[in-house]
């Protein structure tokens, strides 16, 4: 069963622009960022409730369309203030990222691009619309820096890359369609920064990396301070921008 949490203060308003007794819902919040948002959410003395839902706790498999219409329709009645969908892999049956092109499995590339680009879709479809037509919302897809075209000055990665970049468009696409209906929203592509979860404990050697904690925050505080302009974009957890 979906969980569901309510803020619980005396921490002061972590999304301040949001109004009293705001609904979030945390999808992939069994994950390392996604648990440490949920939480994060429930020390804000503004939330209303944040419902959490996840492969461990709900079963829910989001390239699985049917579950994902079903969990959304369990939320029907109120409408949500906060989406933030934190699904996502990297590594595919003990599979890790390409090195090369010689490497690649048609069968790995589908599972990314399931897992990260369609699975993200079908949350926008069915999720989306439960936003606050009336007044502002805030919604997040985790992607990842190495999802820029433009960024990528040292290949390898193919498929993680080309799924992540999918995720982009994506919510690019669907920034846009659900702006006519909800103008005060704002949807957007996050990148996390490095962060210390299981996903991605094999490739941190080398960078300097976050606690989950500290990047829920950090995401937290960017989507608080985004315009309805800025819907669609490609934000890191600084607030900048990233390239396509």
């Amino acid at each position: 069963m979906t969980q569901t949490g309510y803020g619980k203060g005396p921490a002061g308003p972590l999304l301040s622009s949001l109004p009293e007794g705001y609904r979030a819902v945390v999808v992939g919040a069994s994950g390392g960022i996604g648990s440490a948002i949920h939480e994060a959410l429930l020390t804000d003395n503004k939330l209303g409730e944040a419902i959490c839902i996840s492969r461990a706790s709900d079963g829910l498999d989001i390239t699985n369309e049917q579950m994902v219409a079903e969990a959304a329709s369990k939320l029907g009645g109120q409408p949500i203030h906060v989406l933030i969908c934190a699904t996502g892999v990297l590594t595919i049956a003990g599979t890790g990222p390409e090195k090369s092109l010689r490497q690649i499995s048609p069968n790995v590339m589908l599972e990314h691009f399931s897992v990260n680009a369609i699975g993200p879709a079908l949350i926008a479809k069915h999720f989306l619309p439960l936003l606050d037509r009336k007044g502002r919302s805030l919604s997040a897809f985790l992607s990842a820096r190495v999802g820029s075209i433009g960024d990528n000055r040292l290949g390898g990665w193919v498929s993680y890359r080309a799924s992540k970049a999918a995720l982009k468009q994506i919510v690019r696409t669907a920034a846009i369609e659900v702006s006519r209906t909800h103008p005060e929203s704002v949807i957007v592509a996050t990148h996390p920064g490095t962060v210390e979860t299981k996903l991605s404990a094999p490739y941190v050697s080398g960078h300097q990396t976050t606690q989950p904690a500290t990047a829920a925050r950090n995401i937290l505080a960017v989507l608080n301070r985004l315009q309805p302009g800025d819907t669609g974009s490609f934000v890191a957890y600084d607030g900048s921008a990233i390239e396509w």
